[in-house]
């Protein structure tokens, strides 16, 4: 019986007139959906161009203490990922998708209205735990309402494109704001668009996905893989600062490996796994994950140094740096727009090939920017690392979305968006590098970013032996 609900999930095709390109209808579900992801891709750059100005505002008593205004978010996020994505498939997409956008614009509200650290915090925390309603949910529905194919490809590739942008917007956005306004209008941006999503959810998404499916929630593996995703990126965000021999790092990293060991022990043996083994085995999500890692670990770091490179070395304000992201967030738009060209005729792995190709070249060339600004030259490698990132991002989701069952579309989601954050790791690897040179603070940056290209050049074989389709 359950299957035969499932299948009356409406495609494009169905909800749509036009079957040779977009509709209004399927328009609006484009933008809703992927205003939601652009929203949350702005929350984070926003709010970490904003910090000085809030730990000044709401007294924080140290930089320790003002970093979990960021942290707070991001953890539960990475966290819950896996079970949102599976509730998504039990409860209902459109129900979850609504639930969490409702959820986290009425913590923006809260969180602009904060008078204490600690009121903030706890918005921020359940900011979080928002966006990981909202960030599989919304994966899932594109591939529930775009059929496989080059709909979905399109889809997708504006999805990843709005991501990228947000992070720029956040970072532009932030500076602007805080330099003129204050820095609660950052969060009344956040409930402005949060508003504009939810109404798009409630009007346009399809209600036929919806649909309850009887299977029990697998809660011994939630609880672990929650633990463990928790401690990882927790370990991940403070090692750095705190130091990766410290006994709170150190500490996390062991509880995030005994929970994960712990939590693919209890997929193995559960008879309705929170994330199915076999789905984890398969070949176009295990190694597309992998890809994915390194695309945005890779960036991320390379971001981030950028960010160094242009206040440390060259002396921009935070405003400066932010118009200094300008080539990157174009560059995104413009992978955007042509990422569903080269996939349809080159293929998922075509456009990884393409993408990560160009990420490495843009990222490893970054070894020439000077002690002196050279705007050109840091816009175009910027430009570069940002178009073939957002192609190899669309790519690779477009992969470990490929060939989902309707009861696999939100675990499929979760699993398109961990990356993200497992990326990570590659973050504090590119800042350990960058700080164990000796040399000069530019002499680091220039190790850590021809690393950055070489780690992401390191996944051209494995897409070429693993994800090219076989015949």
């Amino acid at each position: 019986m359950t299957n035969s609900l499932d299948t009356r999930v409406p495609t494009a095709e169905q909800l749509l007139p036009n079957a040779d390109g977009f509709g209004l209808r399927s328009w609006l579900i484009l933008i809703t959906l992927a205003g939601a992801t652009f929203m949350t891709g702005l929350d984070y750059s926003i709010v970490m161009v904003a910090l000085p100005e809030i730990g000044r505002d709401l007294s924080f008593g140290s930089a320790s203490a003002l970093q979990w205004v960021a942290t707070a978010c991001l953890l539960p996020t990475a966290g819950l990922l896996p079970l949102f994505g599976r509730l998504s498939d039990l409860l209902g997409r459109r129900r979850l998708f609504v639930l969490g956008t409702f959820l986290f614009t009425a913590l923006s509200l809260v969180a602009a209205a904060a008078v204490s650290p600690g009121m903030l915090i706890a918005a921020r925390a359940g900011q979080g735990v928002a966006a990981a309603m909202i960030a599989p949910t919304a994966i899932a529905l594109m591939t529930s309402v775009f059929p496989e194919g080059p709909r979905r490809t399109r889809a997708l590739a504006v999805n990843g494109a709005l991501l990228s942008l947000g992070f720029v917007v956040g970072t532009i956005g932030g500076g602007v704001i805080t330099s003129g306004l204050d820095w609660r209008w950052t969060m009344a941006l956040l409930v402005a668009l949060g508003s504009v999503v939810l109404a798009g959810a409630l009007t346009v998404l399809p209600r036929h996905d919806d649909v309850r499916r009887a299977n029990r929630l697998d809660v011994p593996g939630a609880a672990l893989s929650g633990v463990g995703l928790v401690a990882l990126v927790y370990a991940i965000s403070t090692g750095t600062d705190a130091g990766w021999t410290a006994a709170a790092t150190v500490g996390s990293l062991l509880v995030a490996v005994v929970s994960l060991a712990g939590f693919f022990l209890v997929e193995a043996r559960h008879p309705a796994p929170l994330v199915p083994l076999g789905l984890l085995k398969r070949r176009t999500v295990k190694w597309a994950f992998l890809v994915g890692t390194v695309t945005y670990g890779m960036c991320g770091g390379a971001t981030l140094l950028l960010t160094l490179y242009m206040q440390d070395v060259l002396g921009w304000s935070p405003l400066e740096t932010g118009f200094g992201f300008l080539g990157e967030g174009l560059a995104a738009v413009a992978g955007g727009a042509v990422a569903s060209r080269i996939i349809v005729r080159h293929g998922t792995a075509g456009g990884l090939l393409t993408g990560l190709t160009v990420q490495a070249l843009g990222t490893a060339l970054m070894v020439l920017l000077p002690a002196n600004a050279n705007t050109p030259l840091l816009l175009a490698t910027s430009a570069a690392m940002g178009f073939g990132h957002v192609l190899s991002v669309v790519s690779f989701v477009a992969t470990i979305t490929s060939g989902l069952s309707e009861e696999e579309r939100g675990v499929g989601g979760s699993l398109a968006q961990m990356p993200l954050y497992v990326g990570a790791i590659g973050t504090a690897v590119l800042a350990a590098v960058a700080t164990s040179t000796g040399g000069s603070v530019l002499g680091g940056l220039h190790h850590a970013f021809l690393t950055a290209g070489l780690v992401t050049a390191a996944a051209l074989p494995v897409t070429a032996l693993f994800l090219r389709r076989r015949r």
